[in-house]
């Protein structure tokens, strides 16, 4: 190997050596260059500007060290993150762990702006603490930051205090909710008695309720300082209440001994709801499995946070990091709070990179000379920019969705939950547009609950108090005791046995003693109004009597719905109004009837005579003759007595349909006239209180009720108006006239005309009211369930037998105008005469109509003259014609002779001459027809029967002559005429 060779190896060993460097050294140059020139990938590493946040908490707290962790890993997480990797700001905080005291918190306030200068301050836990910070805040315009203390003020949040937490408004919209799906309409707060909880929560929570139509009657205030005893009290406070649903707000150590005593007094059993707010619905995860022992069917709301992917893997962290920093104790959930913690810190280091450079320097005070740390705090225009850029944060959060408006956390969906066993089921959501529903997305039922004591059946959110026996209060009535009344020491009357009977019914028991509102001698102690009102004091829990359900009463209890007939009427005597005169017999039918009547008698007569004359000799004779037989025939048929035999068809139709007619009316006025003769007609002395008023009549009223007042808004003069107390007064006074009426409510006046039901009517308008009623203090759980017992009994048939031994078996009718015998009026028969009428004219048309047609050669027989001119004539003649049956041949032509040679019409009769001559002796002698004789009675007693066809060969030879004879007329009319 050769010199040359030698070095040549030499330096290539060198270069396999250093030649990496060589290559790092030429790339760094190369990206150094490239930078200079404007371009290049990665940046070179600048210092960041510091931003300082102070942080106030109670690390001796779970939810204070807890969310101290949680800080501190968002801090790591945030500018860990790649895509803020250029940012050109780094948030530093600064702990200043105190107590839960207001001055220690407020001194770490002052000394974090005052020596470290922070631009924001997080974390006051209270909001005792957060009342003296936000005056910091607002001092400095430094911003105030929390993510569990409640608004420090009621009026609202200050401009540099900014929550980011949900709005405990809408937790207590939640609350309402759920209250009102269950319909509880009594809700008992049960809270601790601080500033942390009573400033905002609270009112806030009432306002809530009340617009559910839920009362918050009582409040059960726990000190923080409270000892056993004190919760016990509180406790059996609670159990002499009738309301089993509580709301409850308090920390978590008194809490955990609250539910631990209510446990031992029963109040966690059967019946009761107990919903925690959220706050203490964290106990479970803070204090866990004893928690969980002593809230078994507990609801809690919380806020809703979606259980993502970077959830689980942000709690494996959590868990990991609370391990190291905090050996030995034991390990709970993560809370909410620790999550609203995470994210402000995220907020914050958005906020501070969206501000831009921000320094520490704060302005001097506007203060001169000042004398106190607080007084000499300057102002810092660079928080005031980092409060601005927080409040546009919006980002999608660990919590949820990270947005400030109003000065706190936009609120989102809660969550309710429910303690079962040893776990926390999920079991409905709250939305602010769907309410209670058991999907956060899409409306459905909530998911099966157990309650306390196991139960599945929702509570019905009151209980009867343990160890308490009802007051009863009860009228003093000794005048109508029919109604409530004492006797031996025991209750009894009709108002009592209702409502014993509806109590009875109850699925629980009511203990109950009745205490007379009396002086012990028969004496009432005041009005019913006053009795009502000892209600309202709590001096009674209930009273039970004849008590009206009125609306100033209604103002200071609840009434029952009424179990009795309602109204106010008046009471007046009655007297028999009967007048029998020598005209009574015309009272039935009213005047137009009469004439009618009598009008339809005289149209039927001569309708029946129209249509008669020309064939029945019963309607024939002379005028005055044929008028007597119109009237005589048609009054007759008035009792059917008409004795003229009906020859054709169309008399019969009109006569049969007239009797039809006479018998309705007939009977009609039979019963009309019996009923004036001997029914008594009772009629009120007085109609209405107008007359009453007019008259200057007085009225009477029952005593110690509310009827005065009615009667001076009905315009009656106090003067004229006269209590009485007793069925037996008020029958004295109406019989001697004391007075004119008397005004009372209808069971009363059932009662009174149960015993003068013969002297006394109830008569006028009625004036409404609600009835008796049973009145509770307002919201008292038992007036629905009696109310609903009222409306169940009502329907029962013991209610109908208690109303009868109120009121009596026999019903007294009202007497009034209109039970009186009023007389018969035409407009009642209508009917019948339009149908009588309508049956006559139709007879006459068609008996004209087939006469005039069957005789129509009559008017075209002679066109000589005009036509108009014969047909009187004509008409006359066929109506004047007879058709009798014992009409001759011989007079009939004579008869046509005299008229001037009227021809014969092929309806004429003719008898043949033979059978004349047959004739008995005795008609000779009868006087000719129109003279009034009915006609010529025909005697072939004592002749030889004649053959049929003798007599039908003659009829044919006589028929033959006659129209031989009428032709010769005929041309010797022609012959003359021309």
């Amino acid at each position: 190997m050769t010199t040359a060779q030698a070095l040549f190896r030499a330096s290539t060993a060198a270069l396999r050596r250093h030649g990496l460097l060589i290559v790092i050294l030429l790339l760094l140059i190369g990206a150094y260059g490239v930078a200079a020139q404007g371009g290049g990938v990665v940046p070179p590493r600048r210092r960041r500007q510091v931003v300082d946040v102070g942080v106030i908490l109670d690390t001796k707290t779970w939810v204070g060290n807890t969310s101290w962790t949680c800080m501190e890993l968002a801090l790591d997480d945030f500018y860990a993150d790649a895509s803020h990797a250029r940012y050109r700001t780094r948030l530093k905080l600064h702990l200043r762990d105190t107590g839960p005291g207001a001055v220690d918190a407020a001194s770490a306030g002052i000394d974090l702006l005052k020596n470290v200068r922070v631009q924001a301050i997080v974390g006051p836990q209270t909001s005792t603490q957060a009342k003296f910070l936000a005056e910091l805040g607002n001092k400095s315009t430094v911003p105030i930051i929390s993510f569990s203390a409640d608004c420090p003020s009621r009026s609202g949040l200050t401009p540099y205090f900014i929550r980011t937490a949900w709005n405990d408004s809408s937790q207590a919209e939640a609350i309402a909710s759920l209250v009102q799906k269950y319909n509880w309409r009594e809700v008992v707060p049960v809270y601790e008695d601080d500033d942390d909880t009573n400033i905002k929560f609270i009112p806030d929570l009432i306002d809530a309720l009340k617009q559910v139509d839920t009362r918050v009657s009582y409040r059960c205030k726990i000190h923080p300082s409270a000892t056993e005893d004190d919760m016990k009290t509180a406790i059996s406070n609670l159990k002499r209440n009738w309301t089993s649903v509580f709301v409850v707000r308090m920390s978590h150590t008194l809490a955990h001994k609250f539910f631990q005593l209510a446990k031992q007094e029963g109040m966690m059993s059967q019946g009761f709801v107990w919903i925690t707010a959220y706050g203490l619905t964290d106990i479970f995860d803070v204090v866990g499995s004893p928690a969980l022992d002593v809230m078994q069917g507990v609801l809690g709301v919380k806020p809703h946070v979606q259980d993502t992917v970077e959830l689980q893997n942000f709690r494996q962290r959590w868990r990991r990091k609370y391990r190291l920093e905090n050996p030995g104790t034991s390990l709970s959930e993560l809370t909410v709070s620790g999550l609203y913690a995470y994210d402000t810190i995220w907020a914050l280091a958005l906020a501070a990179e969206k501000a831009g450079y921000v320094n520490s320097d704060f302005g001097p005070s506007l203060i001169k000379n000042a004398s106190t740390d607080f007084d000499r705090i300057d102002t810092s225009k660079p928080a005031e920019k980092l409060r601005d850029a927080l409040l546009k944060v919006n980002f999608l959060g660990i919590s949820g969705k990270f947005h400030i408006e109003n000065m706190q956390l936009v609120s989102s969906n809660y969550t309710i939950v429910n303690i079962v066993g040893q776990e926390r089921r999920e079991v409905g959501f709250w939305t602010p547009g769907s309410g209670i529903s058991g999907s956060p997305k899409m409306k459905s039922d909530l998911n099966t609950i157990i309650w306390p004591g196991n139960n599945e059946t929702a509570p019905r959110g009151w209980i009867f108090p343990t160890n308490k026996t009802l007051k009863i209060g009860m009228p003093v009535k000794p005048g109508f005791e029919e109604f409530v009344r004492f006797e031996n020491g025991k209750a009894t009357g009709f108002c009592v046995d209702v409502f014993e009977a509806v109590v009875k019914e109850l699925s629980y028991e009511v203990p109950r003693r009745y205490l007379q509102f009396g002086d012990g001698e028969g004496s009432s102690n005041g009005t019913y109004d006053e009795l009502v009102y000892e209600v309202y004091l709590k001096r009674y829990d209930a009273v039970v009597g004849d008590i009206t359900i009125l609306a100033n009463r209604s103002s200071y209890v609840d009434f029952t719905l009424p179990y009795t007939e309602s109204g106010v009427r008046m009471l007046v005597p009655v007297q028999d109004r009967r007048q029998k005169t020598a005209w009574t017999f015309l009272r039935p039918l009213t005047a137009d009837l009469w004439l009618g009547t009598g009008a339809f008698f005289v149209f039927t007569g001569f309708v029946v005579w129209s249509i008669e004359h020309r064939i029945n000799q019963d309607f024939r004779g002379s005028p005055t003759s044929q008028i007597g037989s119109v009237f005589y025939f048609s009054f007759s048929t008035l009792v059917f007595a008409h004795r003229e035999q009906i020859l054709n068809n169309f008399s019969r139709i009109a006569i049969v349909v007239w009797l039809f007619v006479v018998l309705i009316v007939q009977q009609s006025y039979t019963a009309s006239l019996s009923s004036i003769l001997t029914v008594e007609q009772l009629q009120p002395t007085v109609t209405n209180l107008e007359e009453v008023i007019r008259n200057g009549g007085n009225v009477g009223y029952l005593n110690d009720s509310f009827l005065p007042g009615l009667l001076k808004r009905l315009k009656i003069d106090e003067s004229k108006m006269i209590p009485f107390d007793s069925p037996v007064e008020y029958d004295e006074a109406l019989s001697t006239g004391k007075v004119a009426v008397i005004v009372d409510e209808i069971p009363y006046l059932k009662v009174f005309l149960s015993k003068y039901c013969q002297k006394y009517t109830m008569v006028g308008p009625t004036y409404k009211f609600d009835g008796f009623g049973y009145a509770f203090p307002r919201g008292s759980p038992l007036t629905p369930d009696i109310s609903r017992g009222i409306l169940k009994f009502a329907s029962d048939d013991r209610m109908v037998k208690m109303q009868k031994d109120l009121y009596g078996d026999t019903s007294c009718p009202d007497k009034d105008d209109s039970q009186t015998s009023s007389s018969l009026t035409l407009h009642s028969f209508q009917g019948l005469f339009i149908i009588s009428g309508a049956s006559s004219v139709l007879a006459l048309i068609l008996h004209a109509a087939i006469t005039i047609y069957n005789n129509r050669h009559e008017f075209s027989s002679d066109s000589s003259q005009s036509s108009w001119r014969r047909w009187p004539a004509i008409l006359s003649k066929l109506f004047h014609g007879d058709d009798s049956p014992s009409n001759t041949p011989d007079k009939d032509e004579a008869a046509a002779e005299n008229a001037g040679g009227a021809v014969e019409t092929p309806l004429s009769i003719h008898i043949p001459n033979h059978i004349v001559e047959h004739l008995s002796d005795t008609d000779t002698g009868s006087p000719p027809e129109g003279e009034g004789t009915p006609g010529r009675e025909l005697s072939v007693q004592d002749t030889e029967p004649l053959s049929f066809a003798y007599m039908h060969s003659e009829r044919e030879q006589n028929r033959a002559a006659s129209l031989s004879r009428s032709g010769s007329l005929i041309r010797r009319r022609q012959i003359s005429m021309e």
